[in-house]
C-alpha cells in the first residue's frame, strides 16, 4: 500500500466511476483497476461494489476512504511542514467563497494579499455553501469563508466581520418618500430572493425578522440565480430586495432606477467567518489572509 493507491481509492469514491477516476488520476483505466483489486486483496475487505451501471463504496469501504483521506491530509502536512521551516507561508491556499460574497470581497483584497505575501499562491472556489463545506470536509479546499454558522466539530472558525443588509428598490416606489426604512416598512414590502440553494435569502429574512414570509407573496416564485440578476429585476420595477453591504458597489452610477436604503433596525446583519478542518497544519497562513481581509473592508462594514 501507498499513498498513490490511496488517492485512486479516493478518485473512485468521488467519481463513482473508475474510467472518471482513472483521468482525473491521469493513468489508464487497467491501471487504476488493478492498482484497487490489489488493495482489496491487500485489505481484505470489498471497497466497492461493481455493477455494469454504477460503483457503489461499500461500508467498510466508506470507513477506509474517510481515513485514506486523513492520511494524504497528514502525508501533505509533513510537506508542508518542511516547508515551513524555510518559510511559513509558501505554497497554494485553496480558498472558497460563497457567490454572494466572491465578486465584491475578492477584489479588494487580491491586490493587497499578493503585495504583502507574493509567496502565497491562492486558489479560488466560487461555490454555494453546502458544496464548500463538502468539499473542505474531503480536502478538496484548504478553507472558506462563510455566511453561514457551521457545527461540525471537525471544522472551527474565525469570525471575521459583520455585513449590514442594505434595501434596494426602484426609485419611483412608495418607500423612496420616506427618510428612513423602519421595520414596518419590511412588513408590508414583497421582497424578490435569491433561488433555493443560497443561504443569502434566508439569513437576510430571519436577520430582518421576516423569516415565515419567506415563500409567500406575489414574488415568492420569482428568484433570481445572483445579485446581479436581483438588481436588474428591481431597476425594471419587479420589486425590492435586501442587499449586503459589499455588494453595494455593483448599484453603478448609472443604476438611475435603483435606491439603496440603509436599514434603520438593529442587528440586520450577516456574520462572515473563515472556515477550515481543525486538522489543517498551516493556521499561520489563515491569520495572515485574515488579517489582509479585515485590513481592507469598507467603512460600511464592521469588523469582529
Amino acid at each position: 500500500m501507498n499513498l498513490r493507491d490511496l488517492k485512486y481509492l479516493i478518485a473512485v469514491a468521488d467519481t463513482r466511476h473508475f474510467g472518471q477516476a482513472a483521468e482525473r488520476c491521469f493513468v489508464s483505466q487497467p491501471t487504476l483497476s488493478g492498482q484497487i483489486k490489489k488493495l482489496e486483496e491487500e485489505l481484505g475487505v470489498t471497497l466497492f461494489e461493481r455493477s455494469k451501471r454504477s460503483v457503489e463504496t461499500t461500508h467498510p469501504g466508506e470507513i477506509i476512504v474517510a481515513q485514506a483521506r486523513r492520511v494524504l491530509e497528514q502525508a501533505d502536512a509533513l510537506l508542508q511542514l518542511a516547508q515551513s521551516h524555510q518559510d511559513p507561508l509558501v505554497g497554494p491556499l485553496r480558498m472558497g467563497v460563497i457567490p454572494t460574497l466572491s465578486p465584491y470581497l475578492m477584489p479588494l483584497i487580491l491586490q493587497p494579499l499578493q503585495t504583502q505575501y507574493p509567496q502565497i499562491k491562492l486558489v479560488l472556489s466560487e461555490e454555494l455553501t453546502d458544496t464548500l463545506l463538502t468539499r473542505l470536509d474531503k480536502h478538496e479546499i484548504d478553507a472558506a469563508l462563510l455566511a453561514t454558522p457551521v457545527e461540525n466539530p471537525d471544522f472551527e472558525s474565525i469570525p471575521l466581520f459583520e455585513e449590514p443588509f442594505w434595501l434596494v428598490h426602484p426609485r419611483n416606489h412608495p418607500l423612496s418618500k420616506k427618510k428612513k426604512i423602519i421595520q414596518t416598512d419590511l412588513d408590508c414590502t414583497d421582497l424578490l430572493l435569491l433561488a433555493e440553494g443560497h443561504c443569502l435569502a434566508e439569513q437576510a429574512m430571519e436577520v430582518c425578522h421576516l423569516h415565515e414570509r419567506a415563500v409567500q407573496g406575489d414574488l415568492a416564485d420569482l428568484r433570481a440565480a445572483s445579485l446581479e440578476t436581483l438588481l436588474q429585476l428591481v431597476a425594471a420595477g419587479f420589486g425590492c430586495t435586501l442587499l449586503p453591504a459589499l455588494a453595494l458597489n455593483a448599484v453603478s452610477a448609472k443604476d438611475k432606477g435603483i435606491m439603496t436604503r440603509q436599514l434603520q433596525l438593529p442587528d440586520t446583519y450577516r456574520q462572515i467567518s473563515l472556515v477550515y478542518r481543525r486538522t489543517f497544519p498551516r493556521r499561520k497562513v489563515l491569520e495572515v489572509f485574515a488579517a489582509v481581509v479585515l485590513e481592507n473592508l469598507p467603512d460600511t462594514i464592521r469588523a469582529i
